[in-house]
């Protein structure tokens, strides 16, 4: 909640710009170093940029990729799912080969075989992510409606003449919202993890944008003689992936009936 606080007044917050820098601050150390200045609380990088905003605007930038890469890949992995579950037959057969192709390519791997064919960008590597994602909101929402679809109120709205894309959005789609809500905050760790792997790897988000991957990526050659502009960037990107992984174990212990006592 703190990350997301910040992220939503990093403009308030940040007591400097992204990316001004200060050609009399190069690779200050944090403040309470020896040569430290409580001007730059955690010290700048190589060209002179406050680390502290830098962090702060890049939390706006990271959760922002991880919620549109969620929310792109869970509404076509929905639909794919609700559309292979409920129709069946050569549907399903197509949809889930298309998925078990794409699940059998490592994750980042595939990211980087889109990121290449699409172009190195933020845009392009949040496509990238998201195509990664899609078969596990696809094969979890095919399972889901599989397991509802003999249902006795799906028979009884049936009967009742509802048609089938009522049955699907209306009657069976809620009814699998749960393991999604939790599929979908674990996403989007995965999803902020992996866009930091793409702008490391120059991948993804370009300089000079405030995205803790890149801002990694920048820093590589500093790590011996500038601690801090690698450390906290990792911690960022540590402390807010954990946040969501707890999140999600938290969200699917209370959505889950079974592991109820």
């Amino acid at each position: 909640m703190a990350v997301i606080g910040l992220a939503a007044v990093a403009d308030a917050v940040a007591p400097y710009g992204p990316n001004l820098t200060n050609s009399a601050a190069f690779l200050r150390p944090p403040a309470w170093q020896e040569g430290g200045s409580t001007a730059f609380l955690l010290g700048t990088d190589a060209i002179g940029r406050d680390m502290l905003s830098r962090l702060i605007h890049g939390a706006r930038l990271s959760l922002s990729i991880g919620i549109a890469v969620v929310a792109l890949s869970a509404s076509v992995g929905v639909a794919l799912g609700l559309v292979s579950g409920f129709v069946g037959g050569v549907t399903d057969v197509l949809v889930m080969r298309a998925m078990d192709i794409l699940l059998t390519l490592p994750s980042l791997l595939l990211a980087i075989v889109v990121v290449a064919i699409l172009g190195p960008g933020l845009m392009n590597a949040m496509l990238a992510v998201a195509a990664v994602l899609l078969p596990h909101y696809v094969r979890l929402t095919r399972a889901a409606v599989m397991s509802e679809r003999g249902r006795d109120y799906v028979t009884a709205s049936r009967i009742a003449g509802a048609g089938p894309l009522r049955l699907m959005v209306s009657e069976i789609l809620p009814n699998c919202a749960a393991p999604l809500i939790v599929q979908a905050s674990l996403g989007i760790s995965t999803a902020i993890l992996d866009a930091a792997a793409l702008g490391f790897l120059g991948l993804g988000a370009q300089p000079p944008s405030p995205e803790w991957g890149t801002m990694l990526a920048d820093a590589r050659e500093f790590v011996l003689r500038a601690w801090w502009v690698v450390t906290f960037p990792g911690l960022m990107i540590l402390a807010v992936v954990l946040a969501f992984n707890l999140v999600g174990d938290g969200l699917r212990d209370a959505l889950d009936p079974k592991l109820k006592r």
